[in-house]
């Protein structure tokens, strides 16, 4: 029994078909039958047993199958772990974006990786802050931004960028951009994300503090609708300047930055604080801090 039969087999059980199998591993279908079966032999044991519609794994089949997977596994770990010695960014790392994110980093992430790591293999998931949190911890991702983070022990972070929040009103004449104190907010109908949004937390936080109550009109998550109310009349948002800028209407509006205090939209980098590091989450984190400072301005940060 060698690794080379351990792979014939199991691509042959995954796909359930000699022929099929052949294309993909890119082997005439004979030697490919002769090596299964010097498997089978070796094993004294019938593996897979043929169907009208192809093949099927018998009993004994099964519990190899198992086995056969795991070892492949700790194989191409192996191999992986021997080329990040080397100091060279191998393998594969998931990265995390919230939405927003990910509309603006996945194509240059994508073309980043294949011209600055082109033995790397990048997977991408989105989800709110507090979900690519969650999985950074859990090691369902190795790395993600996140706006506005909760403190975690699992978690490691870094900052990327900051901008000031704003109330975002409808424009009126000769209305100029200013400047509004926290402790009036509690005059103005606010369209506002849902509770689960790194915003929302950011200032229903800073009410509590300031001991005012908030006018919650509606509960909108998406930036253009949010917008779109604020527009019609329905109410005011609380957005950076550059969300407003990116929506190619900031004439539309008018922009107070909100002081004593001024709050934020923080950006971060996110990393497990426990999971060792490699090259490849080097180069990784360093490509997506360059590409999310670089497009950081207008950037909206609602879906978060």
């Amino acid at each position: 029994m060698n690794l080379k039969q351990l792979e014939y087999f199991v691509r042959v059980a995954e796909v359930g078909s000699f022929s099929k199998a052949a294309v993909l591993l890119d082997i005439a279908q004979p030697a490919l039958s002769r090596q299964v079966r010097l498997l089978e032999t070796d094993l004294h044991a019938v593996l897979l047993q043929r169907t009208g519609r192809g093949v099927v794994l018998t009993e004994s089949g099964k519990r190899l199958f198992e086995h056969a997977v795991g070892i492949l596994q700790l194989v191409t770990q192996a191999r992986e772990d021997l080329e990040a010695g080397r100091d060279e960014p191998t393998g594969r790392i998931v990265i995390g974006l919230p939405p927003s994110m990910g509309r603006v980093l996945t194509l240059p992430l994508v073309q980043g990786f294949e011209l600055h790591l082109p033995k790397a293999r990048l997977a991408i998931v989105e989800g709110l802050s507090a979900h690519i949190t969650e999985w950074i911890a859990t090691g369902r991702v190795d790395i993600g931004l996140v706006l506005n983070p909760q403190s975690q022990e699992a978690i490691e972070v870094q900052p990327v960028f900051e901008e000031e929040l704003c109330l975002v009103s409808p424009a009126e004449p000769e209305q100029r951009d200013g400047e509004l104190e926290f402790l009036r907010l509690g005059a103005f109908p606010l369209v506002i994300p849902e509770r689960t949004h790194a915003i929302r937390r950011v200032i229903e936080n800073q009410a509590a503090l300031s001991r005012i109550k908030l006018q919650i009109a509606w509960e909108v998550s998406g930036v253009p609708s949010m917008l779109d109310l604020v527009r019609s009349g329905h109410g005011h948002a609380i957005l950076t300047r550059g969300a407003v800028l990116a929506s190619g209407h900031s004439e539309a509006f008018g922009v107070r930055a909100l002081t004593r205090p001024r709050l934020y939209s923080r950006l971060f980098l996110a990393i497990s604080a426990t999971k060792p590091s490699t090259p490849l989450m080097r180069h990784a984190s360093q490509l997506l801090m360059e590409l999310a400072r670089h497009r950081g301005v207008g950037v909206d940060h609602i879906n978060s």
